[in-house]
């Protein structure tokens, strides 16, 4: 299984916002940090803040941020909001296949596991997970937590 790229700057959003402790980011300096347009990242912003991971403020000192707490949020909520299909092969498609075997074939059942056990894996890590242990995200991220004003 592939994630999209969408999926994995969803996660870098969520992850640079965590690292930058509660304070408000800008959508164009987390894309400049990652070295990705502003465009794309707003593109993701949206089913973030939908799905309630992220808030959004108005105005000229504006930003975006946390809307709950890291250690809330699960690396499969982020995917299961960010991901259209998890089909690993044909037959996992609404529309069925026309594979002669569909009705007894074991492939699909192991897939399947493979699929849930991907989804066990992913629902035991939260993106305080990502953030917390890796002291140097920050510095590399170009985040300046000391010299970073209060979030409103």
């Amino acid at each position: 299984m592939r994630l999209t790229r969408q999926t994995n700057y969803a996660i870098r959003m969520l992850m640079y916002c965590a690292a930058n402790d509660g304070q408000l980011s800008r959508v164009a300096t987390i894309a400049n940090a990652y070295g990705v347009s502003d465009l794309f990242l707003f593109k993701i912003l949206q089913p973030l803040v939908q799905a309630s991971f992220m808030e959004t403020v108005r105005g000229r000192n504006g930003g975006i941020r946390l809307a709950v707490p890291a250690n809330t949020i699960s690396l499969l909520d982020v995917v299961k909001t960010t991901e259209d299909n998890f089909a690993m092969a044909e037959c996992f498609e609404d529309e069925g296949s026309d594979c002669p075997l569909i009705g007894s074939c074991t492939l699909n059942g192991a897939l399947r596991e493979a699929l849930n056990a991907f989804f066990a894996v992913l629902g035991g890590y939260t993106i305080a997970d990502l953030v917390e242990p890796n002291p140097m995200l920050a510095p590399l991220l170009g985040l300046d937590l000391a010299a970073a004003p209060p979030a409103a």
